[in-house]
């Protein structure tokens, strides 16, 4: 199973296109209902608004040898340690071997912003066509990984 953070995910359609090319059930956890395919495999989960609810289900739902889909460092903690694999949107890796330093990044990051509000503080490069091929081919090698 593909569990997918969809609220903000900028890969639903390419994380679609692969999964169905699998054969994988493909499922987006998000707070309001999304336009999606009417496929058998691809299926919408919508929580409440409350906070970390769909972070709360997308933990609680994965698992060995599901692929979760997220950018939010601390969800990506929650299912490495339930034992899944986890992507980002621009197809890094989350492993339980990095994910502390990444924490621990974002932590100083987040101190960063807090300590230098207003006076322009870039965060994130924009979303490129390097990022989404990189994710394709990252989830094309997790999904054959997983199945063998």
């Amino acid at each position: 199973m593909i569990l997918v953070d969809a609220d903000a995910c900028p890969v639903k359609q390419e994380a679609i296109r692969v999964a169905l090319r699998h054969g994988q059930v493909i499922v987006f956890v998000a707070n309001q209902g999304l336009r999606l395919p009417d496929h058998p495999l691809v299926r919408m989960f919508t929580v409440s608004d409350g906070f970390d609810a769909a972070d709360d289900a997308i933990a609680a739902a994965s698992g060995p040898g599901h692929l979760v889909i997220t950018a939010d460092i601390l969800l990506a903690e929650r299912c490495l340690k339930a034992g899944a694999e986890v992507l980002d949107p621009k197809g890094r890796p989350f492993t339980l071997d990095s994910i502390g330093g990444q924490i621990a990044t974002r932590a100083i990051m987040a101190d960063l912003r807090a300590g230098l509000e207003g006076q322009g503080i870039g965060g994130q490069k924009p979303f490129s066509k390097a990022d989404r091929s990189r994710f394709l081919d990252a989830m094309e090698t997790t999904l054959r990984r997983l199945s063998a």
